[in-house]
């Protein structure tokens, strides 16, 4: 009942402009006041406590997970306390057999509680723009990809329904000022990511550990019977391909009170009627995504894999990757595998909505708008791929430390 009441308030207070951007000032001021009110200051800071979340507490994943594991591996990190933020905390109760884990409810009063206690802060997302840092406390930001899209301050106009580009901007440099250290895979994104959050004007664009991305960690170490148990639990025949399809969000795409929606674009109709004897798609949608999807009709053949925690699981099991402007083909690049970008709304995105932070030519795969050209690329590169001079330069550039890093990350940070 509260949840359709505040849907109700969001969708009335989303009028206007103007009634819109007083309600996001007021909520914000509120928040912060019960912040510095309630919980900065109050606790001594505790050198051995440490807050991990990933995309703004979804899931169990990326950078902060491999962080978190090898600290738990590690004889020198045994006394440490591994707090685990989750929007749905019974849903990871299994990391309560670690030692020294806690697990608590995204922003819940023991949420903001152990932020504001806790050494060190871990996390791939903005965390909320409510909680202040204490001088004493150590912000680890490790980011969830290498952009191809432009972020931050660099969108010069937000096409989003839900904040303004003012805001937006505000939310990147609020964060950008709390940070300690900028986990990296490249000086690419060393680059883009000192632009898109303006660490140069406040002396931040230093900060970067460069050692790779602790999140592809498992790139490197997997073995057939990760792939093995993996399928299994996917109930995917092992006679099959299998490709994983991962879009990105629009963020023109968005319903008050319910959350950012996404337009398939794709007809599974055809690539069904072509593909079923050899090929199962992995559908992944973005974390972002609040629809929910149906794929019942194609049983057998998609398996929805929107709420599966760990890409990189998916990554290691799939033949190839089609996406269209996110950054998992910069990590799934690590993999030398086939790759093809589906951009069936090319122009209305790059005009509209987001510009890129490169060149589509030089892109590791295809480039391909359509259905038809779809499955004559995946036709092709699934019986003749090769691992070219252009992928392996790509890799070079945006790739070039590929070995696991999570160990000497943490190291440098801690």
């Amino acid at each position: 009942m509260k949840k359709e009441i505040k849907k109700i308030i969001i969708k009335i207070l989303s009028i206007t402009p103007i009634t819109k951007q007083i309600a996001v000032n007021l909520s914000a001021w509120d928040k912060k006041r019960k912040y510095l009110k309630t919980f900065y200051n109050k606790e001594i800071i505790n050198d051995k406590l440490i807050v991990f979340e990933a995309y703004m507490g979804r899931q169990y994943s990326c950078s902060p997970k491999s962080l978190y594991k090898a600290m738990s591996e590690d004889e020198k990190y045994k006394d440490f306390i591994k707090i685990w933020a989750f929007k749905n905390p019974k849903e990871h109760e299994d990391l309560l057999k670690y030692d020294n884990t806690i697990i608590v409810k995204y922003k819940s009063k023991e949420y903001y509680k152990y932020y504001s206690t806790a050494k060190y802060w871990v996390t791939n997302s903005r965390i909320p723009n409510e909680i202040k840092k204490h001088p004493d406390q150590i912000y680890i930001q490790c980011w969830h990809g290498t952009p191809l899209k432009k972020l931050g301050l660099d969108i010069e106009n937000y096409t989003g329904t839900k904040i303004s580009t003012k805001d937006l901007h505000h939310n990147y440099k609020v964060d950008a000022q709390r940070y300690s250290y900028l986990v990296s895979p490249s000086k690419f994104f060393n680059e883009k990511i000192t632009s898109a959050f303006g660490l140069k004007d406040i002396g931040k664009d230093n900060i970067f550990i460069e050692k790779g991305y602790p999140r592809n960690d498992f790139l490197y170490e997997f073995t057939e019977d990760d792939c093995d148990r993996i399928k299994e639990n996917l109930n995917i025949p092992r006679n099959k391909k299998i490709i994983l399809y991962a879009p990105t969000w629009r963020e023109n795409q968005h319903e008050p009170g319910v959350g950012y929606t996404y337009d398939l674009g794709l007809n599974f109709d055809i690539l069904q009627k072509e593909l079923e004897d050899e090929y199962v798609i992995l559908f992944r949608a973005h974390y972002f995504i609040s629809n929910a999807f149906n794929f019942e009709k194609y049983n057998g053949f998609i398996v929805n894999v929107s709420n599966y925690d760990d890409i990189n699981d998916l990554y290691i099991v799939s033949d190839m990757l089609i996406t269209d402007y996110s950054s998992v083909f910069f990590d799934y690049a690590n993999l030398s595998r086939p790759i093809i970008f589906y951009m069936y709304d090319f122009k209305e995105y790059k005009n509209k909505m987001r510009d890129f932070y490169l060149s589509v030519k030089d892109l590791p795969g295809p480039i391909v708008k359509d259905e038809v050209n779809l499955l004559k690329e995946i036709n092709k590169l699934g019986n003749e791929f090769v691992y070219d001079e252009k992928y392996e330069e790509f890799n070079n550039r945006f790739n070039p430390h590929r070995k696991a890093c999570s160990l000497e990350v943490l190291n440098e940070c801690i």
